[in-house]
């Protein structure tokens, strides 16, 4: 059976990712999409860019870029550590990329420059890291930085009244767009659940792996997921994200 199946932000957490890979029993027929955020938490960052990697020479990937994402290839690219980004994880993205060599470090930042911010499927289902804001969809958005950092989308999708039809005038014309949307980049900590999250037809995935939380993989058919346990007790000693 070939299945299409969506994990959230990872966040460095090489061992969280192996995990749920085993738990959903994920085979080389399945398709597996990421929303973005592979770096910056834990301390294996360049060790999961590296696993994803070979892992798409196995099976069908698609790898969507989010905020850290863009913030570790621009380091990548130029040498510079915004010191934003080294608060908000960064740190430890670089120390995992202290041994490697400039040919590995390349590689990475070629792959990281490969990364689209949205996929659109067959079936009118779109995965983004974040958000959009144009009413006509993420193809003419005018800041493509929104794919990477938009919350708006998901908030609206939450604090929407659920009486209202989709055929409503009152139904927001972003969300009628697609049949289905899948987002990371908020953690589902901040409304204290530990899983997945529906809101209208927007799923998020992000179960807060770079914090307290878990990281999760959805099969977007079924909706069963399957979820690590606490990434901080895969990385005992070590803070993630949780200093934010």
């Amino acid at each position: 059976m070939q299945r299409t199946l969506v994990i959230g932000d990872i966040h460095g957490g090489l061992k969280a990712l192996q995990q749920v890979l085993d738990k959903a029993a994920v085979a080389s027929s399945d398709t597996l999409i990421f929303l973005g955020d592979y770096v910056d938490g834990w301390s294996e960052s360049a060790a999961v860019v590296e696993f994803v990697m070979q892992l798409s020479l196995q099976q069908q990937c698609i790898f969507i870029k989010g905020n850290h994402d863009v913030w570790c290839e621009d380091w990548l690219r130029t040498g510079y550590a915004d010191s934003t980004w080294l608060f908000h994880g960064g740190e430890p993205t670089v120390s995992s990329y202290s041994t490697l060599s400039l040919e590995t470090k390349q590689t990475h930042l070629q792959f990281f420059e490969r990364m689209p911010y949205y996929h659109i499927d067959k079936n009118n289902r779109l995965f983004i890291h974040a958000g959009f804001t144009s009413m006509h969809g993420p193809q003419k958005e005018f800041h493509s930085s929104n794919f990477s950092w938009d919350r708006t989308l998901w908030e609206m999708a939450i604090t929407m009244d659920k009486r209202i039809e989709r055929d409503s005038l009152l139904y927001p014309k972003r969300l009628k767009l697609f049949e289905e949307i899948y987002i990371g980049h908020t953690p589902t900590l901040y409304y204290n659940m530990e899983v997945p999250m529906q809101g209208c037809n927007v799923w998020n995935v992000d179960t807060g792996a770079a914090f307290t939380g878990k990281l999760s993989i959805m099969d977007i058919n079924s909706k069963q997921y399957w979820q690590s346990v606490e990434v901080k007790k895969l990385y005992p000693g070590e803070m993630g994200r949780n200093r934010d």
